[in-house]
């Protein structure tokens, strides 16, 4: 397949005519990756079932990871699921933005994209071009991050030229995702409570200041169960990882520091060290490829860095990437539920 790169980087006149071009490519059943403000999205016609099988095709997606539609405005919500006052009342809140909600499934939105759950996962982005490109569609857009399944989500679009060139019709470059980890997704439970399955910029305490029950899938922090159905992407066991082996320290920056070089003796290996243990880890182990990942409390630059940098670790042909292991509470939850993916449940503890 021959794909096609361009670039749009605002609503402009000459910008319009490509966006246009593009939502006919997603009405006769194509593929485009477009710029969000979480990371890049793989798209197609969330209502074509044969558009849905596509990007499983593109991706190597397995065929029980549901897909994501992505609507213009909040309220479009109603053509395509049944909503309910705890969603109206999430959207005024956080919509457009990274919040995706999962509702039950009107009849037009097929097996294919919700992988035959009786439910959709909703999310109204904030991204301008992400949101121009669904309205000039006019359907909704069914969009999982446009990534090999398994390896990490692109946040430029030179991940994305990496990944899809020869997969999908038209790659737009926006330019780098604003916030950098995919968006928080929920389920509305029966009694109008919500159960967190994926955590992202918007935090169980966001979401508590709208509906004050809010509880917290066990396969946010651990092992999806065995035999447990997928109820939304991201809750795979081994997710985000690049072809390095990953695994998390939780220790004391000298401890970690010194067990780093003596691993480096053995293979190739890279360290991740906020700003402040910079300097030690430089001391203990030297030659050690290190990336920086900003000041240990600065969890929104950590975002915006982390799949970057694991992309980057794959090209080095690296054996083993060292990180800290993040708190699991706030914004950090976010990293940690990548984390803690990208290293299979890896954590090495003194």
């Amino acid at each position: 397949m021959n794909t096609e790169l361009i670039s749009i980087m605002d609503l402009s006149t000459e910008s319009m005519k490509d966006l246009c071009r593009a939502a006919e490519i997603i009405r006769r059943g194509g593929l485009v990756v477009f710029p969000t403000e979480t990371v890049y999205g793989l798209g197609a016609d969330a209502t074509n079932a044969e558009a849905a099988a596509k990007i499983f095709e593109a991706k190597g997606r397995p065929s029980d990871n549901p897909l994501i539609i992505h609507i213009a405005e909040p309220e479009n919500a109603e053509r395509y699921t049944y909503t309910n006052d705890t969603y109206f009342r999430l959207a005024r809140a956080f919509m457009p933005g990274p919040l995706t909600v999962i509702l039950p499934a009107r009849e037009c939105i097929p097996p294919e994209t919700r992988a035959s759950l009786p439910t959709v996962a909703v999310r109204c982005p904030e991204h301008p071009v992400a949101r121009k490109l669904i309205e000039l569609s006019g359907v909704p857009i069914a969009a999982p991050s446009a990534n090999i399944s398994g390896s990490p989500s692109p946040t430029k679009a030179k991940h994305v030229i990496d990944d899809m060139t020869g997969r999908v019709d038209m790659i737009i470059d926006g330019g780098d995702s604003e916030f950098g980890l995919e968006s928080t997704i929920v389920k509305i439970d029966g009694d109008g409570s919500l159960t967190l399955l994926r955590p992202g910029k918007i935090t169980v305490d966001d979401l508590r200041s709208v509906c004050p029950s809010v509880k917290i899938a066990d396969a946010v922090k651990d092992k999806l169960k065995e035999g447990e159905t997928v109820l939304s992407p991201g809750m795979k066991y081994r997710h985000y990882a690049p072809r390095a082996e990953v695994f998390l320290l939780d220790m004391d920056i000298n401890s970690a520091a010194e067990y780093i070089r003596k691993r480096s003796k053995k293979c190739r290996v890279a360290a991740i060290c906020y700003e402040e243990d910079l300097e030690t880890v430089r001391d203990k182990a030297p030659g050690v490829t290190i990336y920086e990942f900003g000041k240990r409390g600065d969890e929104l630059t950590q975002a915006h860095m982390l799949f970057d940098i694991l992309r980057d670790a794959d090209k080095k042909e690296l054996d083993e990437l060292y990180a800290p292991l993040p708190r699991a509470e706030g914004l950090g939850l976010a990293l940690y539920n990548r984390m803690i993916r990208a290293a299979a449940y890896h954590i090495i503890r003194m």
